[in-house]
């Protein structure tokens, strides 16, 4: 599904971010990728979705190079195949809750009948009809997660999804996100700083200096 070749990032000769980072996620794993504040672990995130790009080393989905594609293909296939769960929520101030969480599908061409499902799922049934101004920082980071699972993306990226819930709904988004990636037959990357939500992922990896290392062979975890 997806495979990281050597990649490289720096933003200038004093401050290398990435280096040599290679793995391969296969089709239904998901995995948990921690390591400390300032280590990249968002930046790789931004790299797989072709959000920004590496300064050497690929990065391939579904055997597609990413940086070999135009603006307009790489927009596609973010929109079809991926469901990126962004720190910041990005959620539209004009939409209603409905409209925000159903864009994916409108974009998609596909029925928009499971938007009513993710909102429930996500704890906020009968609120499609509000504006996110109505709403708590906790809240829109629902309603980003529920737009980001709607249309049953291949590969789901989530940049620390509970970092506003309270432990008790964090616990539940944390396992919908996990369902939805093993009933769709996705692959999904969770970058966390929480001990707990990583332990929901398959397996744990720690990204340092020296590229992604199985969490076991840190003695820091």
């Amino acid at each position: 599904m997806l495979e990281l070749r050597h990649i490289h990032k720096s933003y200038s000769e004093r401050y290398p971010v990435l280096s040599d980072i290679s793995y391969f996620l296969k089709p239904g794993e998901y995995v948990a990728i921690m390591g400390d504040s300032g280590v990249g672990k968002s930046t790789l995130l931004n790299l797989i979705a072709g959000l920004d790009s590496p300064d050497s080393g690929e990065v391939f989905v579904n055997n597609t190079k990413i940086s070999a594609l135009n603006d307009q293909d790489a927009t596609l296939l973010r929109r079809k195949e991926f469901g990126f769960i962004f720190q910041s929520f990005h959620i539209l101030p004009h939409l209603t809750l409905h409209q925000n969480v159903a864009l994916p599908l409108l974009l998609n061409d596909l029925p928009v009948d499971r938007t009513d499902v993710l909102l429930t799922e996500v704890g906020l049934r009968g609120r499609g009809n509000d504006f996110p101004r109505q709403l708590s920082g906790g809240e829109l980071q629902r309603v980003a997660i529920a737009r980001a699972l709607v249309h049953r993306p291949k590969l789901v990226l989530a940049d620390e999804p509970t970092g506003n819930l309270d432990p008790d709904t964090a616990y539940g988004i944390l396992q919908l996100i996990r369902r939805e990636i093993k009933k769709n037959g996705a692959s999904g990357i969770l970058v966390t700083h929480s001990r707990v939500a990583a332990a929901t992922a398959d397996h744990v990896l720690i990204l340092t200096k020296h590229g992604l290392l199985p969490a076991a062979t840190n003695t820091g975890l």
